[in-house]
């Protein structure tokens, strides 16, 4: 059969869908991926040709803040925010995605759409289209906060005559034991375990070369731990990283830096000796190598961490961060410091604790073996001509 996916144009929402993607085309499914240009790249990079579909959410907030405010994004205050983000995702990207999905659903006349959960637009264009269509969540389910942007697709909806239809099979990678119970127990939900897709690289050296002495330190009685600290591809400044970076020096411990695409690595001067940064890591790689994970929380490398049984720091900033640095607080796999907790001494005191924290990796061990129970990507790359038929 013939499957489109189709996200926002942005790592933490393209790359959930990867492992699908790739599962299907592997068992002979022609399998097409609509995105923005920036994520491009990375999609070639993974064997896919992209098609040009929406907006990035930059430019989309961009447009939404020239149309309710007259002004340019940076210019925004703070109380103006949540109206731009209600637009940009209730209005603008919608009527991108049904612009620019027509002709290709027209041209490569899909059997089924896989639409990422935040991609309402790519939905509205499926139905329009008659072709099924099944949600692929990318984090946990949120509906607090969002009423304002579920109103909006809903208006979009009506201006292109598609009435409230039954909920799309919606592809739920999250936990179950950290998932919104009320979300957890409807008919549509399908689990399917969560899979960090591996881009290519290597491992720094240090990490590799620390990698082939652990075993000799081991005998020698000396296990030094391994800290890594990212804030993503879209939430990383020059001050929250040497923030972090200065919690998590004078640690008993060795810390791998990630400085995200928006850092130049020079920003961040001098570091101690342990200290290592880097602009990119390839982050799957190297998730069984880490003791702690220190960052913000995004959807992806938390439930990395999940997957791995890694102990984790969440440091939420904005989006769906608070809500995975909840799940991860209150099940006891790591901790979490809201903004106005998280300065340097607290973050270095909550750091140590966790590394010294058996109950912590415990519970973070047992929700690995969770996840681990949960269906496979390829599983559902099996299903796909039933989940077209539930559609």
């Amino acid at each position: 059969m013939r499957v489109l996916f189709t996200a926002l144009a942005a790592y933490g929402h393209v790359h959930p869908l990867l492992p699908l993607a790739v599962a299907a085309r592997e068992q002979g499914h022609e399998v097409a991926f609509a995105t923005g240009r920036v994520m491009h790249d990375p999609l070639r990079a993974a064997g896919f040709e992209p098609i040009d579909a929406g907006a990035s959410i930059s430019e989309a907030g961009a447009e939404a803040a020239r149309d309710l405010f007259g002004t340019e994004l940076g210019e925004l205050s703070p109380e103006q925010l949540p109206a731009v983000g209600a637009a940009a995702f209730g209005t603008v990207l919608p009527w991108r995605f049904l612009a620019d999905l027509e002709p290709v659903l027209a041209r490569f006349e899909p059997d089924l759409v896989v639409f990422e959960a935040a991609t309402g637009g790519a939905e509205l264009a499926a139905r329009r289209a008659g072709v099924p269509a099944v949600a692929h969540g990318v984090g946990p389910a949120v509906d607090k906060g969002f009423e304002e942007h579920r109103e909006q697709l809903a208006a979009v909806a009506a201006e292109v005559g598609l009435p409230v239809g039954k909920a799309a099979p919606y592809l739920d990678i999250y936990p179950p034991s950290l998932q919104d119970p009320a979300f957890r127990s409807r008919p549509e939900r399908i689990e399917m375990r969560p899979r960090a897709f591996a881009e290519a690289g290597e491992l720094p050296e240090p990490v590799l070369r620390r990698n082939r002495e652990l075993g000799r330190n081991r005998q020698l009685g000396r296990n030094r731990q391994l800290v890594y600290l990212t804030f993503g591809t879209g939430f990383g400044t020059a001050e929250t990283l040497r923030r972090g970076i200065d919690a998590l020096a004078p640690l008993e411990a060795d810390v791998l830096v990630a400085a995200g695409p928006a850092v130049d690595v020079a920003q961040l001067g001098d570091v101690p000796g342990n200290v290592l940064v880097e602009r990119w890591v390839p982050q799957a790689r190297l998730m069984p190598h880490i003791d702690l994970l220190v960052h913000h929380g995004g959807s992806g490398t938390t439930l990395g961490a999940l997957s791995t049984g890694v102990p984790q720091l969440v440091l939420p900033r904005g989006a769906d961060q608070f809500v995975n640095a909840a799940a991860v607080h209150d099940s006891g796999a790591g901790a979490r410091l809201l903004p106005d907790e998280a300065d340097a001494s607290a973050i270095g005191a909550a750091a140590r604790g966790l590394l010294a924290d058996d109950r912590t990796r415990q519970v973070a061990g047992r929700i690995s073996a969770e996840i681990a129970a949960m269906p496979a990507p390829e599983e559902l790359a099996g299903r796909l001509p039933e989940l077209a038929r539930l559609s």
